[in-house]
């Protein structure tokens, strides 16, 4: 594991994060939501503005020079005028998939794609872009959930019910733009070589018919099949239990390809990215401990399968 202080320097700590609405988090789809909020300026998200405005200004200058509408741009990419206008703007975050079709059509030789990654990123709240990026290319990942099912866990239909409950209430906007980010982490389960990955999930979290009792099935049933691959631990936390190791909240380990530990923690509204040793070390002692306290995997797809049957 590199030193506390060279971490400190790569990844910086990041502070408490101020209400952003949404829906968890590392996101871990515990308590906020991955993507930006229209009309709420912060300093530290201005270089993410930034960023988005300079690639509408590019696309703009791209579309200009071949002669292009928006109308016909839009037609031929699949997304309406209207769009297209909120990308050019730096109103929105373009999706991957136009970033491609766009380069493509605009014959921009690559240069959109180009800003692609940190474009993607910059959907992410301020608090969290540092844990996505570290995420994208993690060895390993050991996620604790307490509130919900962890958003790398979470099919389509669990994240979008979990966003349309969030108070205050999220637009159609900026709940597509969330959805979409929470998608788009989950492509990890498709890298190669794939990453290690554990989750530990609260009986609670397994019980709570968040979005109805279909989608709670649904969600049951991805659960179990993301559980079968064999780079997956999946492990519940019965409630029943006398003894607990972590009961200061949600947190995630990650295991960086250069041999670093980091840890993500969020209480309530706050959130930090722990680079220093003794955190970092405090908490994979709980998580070991929360490892020998939960069910095994065996026995927690068991479990799933007999809560299913109560439902």
């Amino acid at each position: 594991m590199g030193s506390t202080r060279r971490a400190r320097t790569a990844y910086g700590t990041v502070r408490p994060r101020e209400r952003e609405v949404g829906c968890a988090v590392l996101d871990d789809g515990e308590s906020g939501v991955d993507a930006e909020v229209p009309g709420q300026r912060r300093a530290e998200d201005e270089p993410a503005r930034g960023l988005i405005g300079a690639f509408g200004r590019q696309l703009k200058l791209l579309r200009t020079r071949a002669g292009m509408e928006r109308t016909e741009l839009g037609r031929r990419v699949g997304y309406s005028t209207d769009t297209i206008a909120s990308y050019e703007q730096g109103r929105r975050v373009p999706q991957p998939r136009f970033i491609d079709q766009a380069d493509e059509v605009l014959d921009a030789g690559g240069l959109l794609v180009a800003m692609k990654g940190e474009v993607a990123r910059a959907r992410y709240p301020v608090f969290f872009r540092d844990a996505a990026r570290l995420e994208t290319d993690a060895s390993a990942l050991s996620v604790y959930a307490v509130y919900a099912v962890p958003g790398l866990l979470q099919p389509e239909s669990y994240a979008r019910a979990v966003f349309h409950m969030e108070r205050p209430l999220l637009s159609d906007e900026v709940i597509e733009q969330g959805l979409e980010a929470r998608l788009q982490r989950q492509e990890i389960f498709s890298r190669r070589p794939a990453p290690l990955m554990s989750f530990i999930i609260e009986e609670a979290v397994l019980r709570r018919p968040l979005g109805g009792a279909a989608i709670h099935r649904e969600t049951m049933e991805h659960i179990l099949a993301l559980g079968q691959e064999r780079n997956v631990e999946i492990q519940v936390m019965p409630t029943a239990r006398s003894d607990h190791g972590a009961l200061g909240g949600p947190f995630t380990l990650i295991d960086t390809t250069d041999g670093q530990r980091i840890a993500y923690a969020e209480v309530q509204d706050h959130s930090r990215l722990h680079t220093d040793a003794k955190s970092v070390r405090t908490l994979e002692a709980r998580y070991g401990i929360l490892r020998s306290q939960a069910l095994t995997p065996s026995e927690s797809a068991a479990f799933i399968v007999q809560l299913m049957g109560e439902t």
